[in-house]
């Protein structure tokens, strides 16, 4: 679906500085913003709640190539330890 909106000129660029920053299109910025209206209007309570609502979006096992996280955050943290200073 398509949908043209006239914004004010300041959401536009307040927006487009937003998604700027994330490295992203505008409409695919904006449509992300709309996508949480959900979470906003009832955010989650509790932990439990919380990571129901990260399984749900699929950010709770999105990195399927990570078998053992701790290892993983033992590597990351070794690199950054380790890494070439400019």
């Amino acid at each position: 679906m398509t949908i043209s909106l006239d914004l004010p000129v300041e959401l536009e660029n307040e927006l487009s500085a937003e998604a700027s920053q994330l490295k992203l299109p505008l409409s695919e910025y904006i449509l992300r913003v709309l996508s949480f209206r959900p979470f906003l209007k009832n955010p989650p309570k509790t932990g439990v709640e919380l990571v129901a609502y990260w399984e749900s979006v699929g950010v709770i096992n999105s990195r399927p190539d990570i078998t053992d996280s701790q290892e993983y955050a033992r590597r990351l943290r070794d690199q950054a330890e380790h890494r070439e200073r400019a």
